[in-house]
């Protein structure tokens, strides 16, 4: 009988107890879902693998101060946000400008289709449009999935400031991203609205004139 597979808390436990692999594991199995958190986050790939490298570093150090108290990827998420936040701080100080992404820069499945990658794209470019403060919490709450709770604690803000900050995100995206709901309602597609009010019957009465209808005596 094989032996069950140490818990994320029993590897944060060996490793404040000195293994030498129990971090390296505990990576292993986060990293690529810390790195989705980071890079939605930063938008930008170098910052965000920066960002990463930070948040481990800090994980690993103050692993001995873990109390169970919460989960331990609830735990890691909020290292990785707080390193990332600490990044958009100093960027704030030091302006630049990101290079343009191609994607999401993250693995595709082999069954992703174009439409799908396009979509993630869409929405990965609304995500950047909204302000930090907004952008942190949507990430946590839509996209990881966390309580209203959980991200309050690790943005060390109210849960009635998550919420707030959360519907005044999902206002903007909305608007943004609504033609993903109906592509008729992209500003450059005419709706059926538009359509039936040139067919109405003034605007065939004004066609008409324009032409020189038998009534006007321009076709006598």
């Amino acid at each position: 009988m094989t032996a069950a597979a140490p818990t994320d808390a029993d590897l944060i436990a060996a490793h404040a107890a000195g293994d030498p692999h129990a971090f390296s594991e505990l990576v292993r199995r986060h990293r690529d879902r810390m790195w989705a958190v980071a890079l939605r986050t930063l938008r930008d790939p170098e910052e965000a693998a920066d960002a990463l490298q930070e948040a481990f570093i800090s994980a690993f150090r103050a692993a001995g101060k873990f109390r169970a108290e919460s989960q331990v990827t609830t735990w890691l998420h909020r290292i990785v946000v707080n390193a990332c936040l600490d990044r958009i701080r100093r960027r704030q100080a030091r302006p630049t400008v990101p290079l343009p992404e191609t994607g999401f820069n993250e693995p595709v499945a082999p069954g992703d289709s174009m439409a799908e990658r396009e979509t993630s794209l869409l929405v990965h470019q609304a995500l950047g449009q909204l302000p930090e403060e907004q952008r942190a919490p949507i990430v946590l709450v839509d996209v990881e999935g966390y309580s209203v709770a959980e991200t309050a604690k690790m943005l060390g803000i109210a849960e009635g400031t998550v919420k707030s900050r959360c519907a005044r995100g999902r206002g903007k995206l909305a608007k943004v991203l609504g033609h993903l709901r109906n592509p008729d309602a992209r500003p450059d597609v005419p709706t059926h609205e538009s359509k039936r009010k040139h067919a109405t019957p003034e605007g065939s009465r004004s066609a008409g004139r324009a032409q020189g209808s038998p009534g006007n005596g321009e076709g006598r």
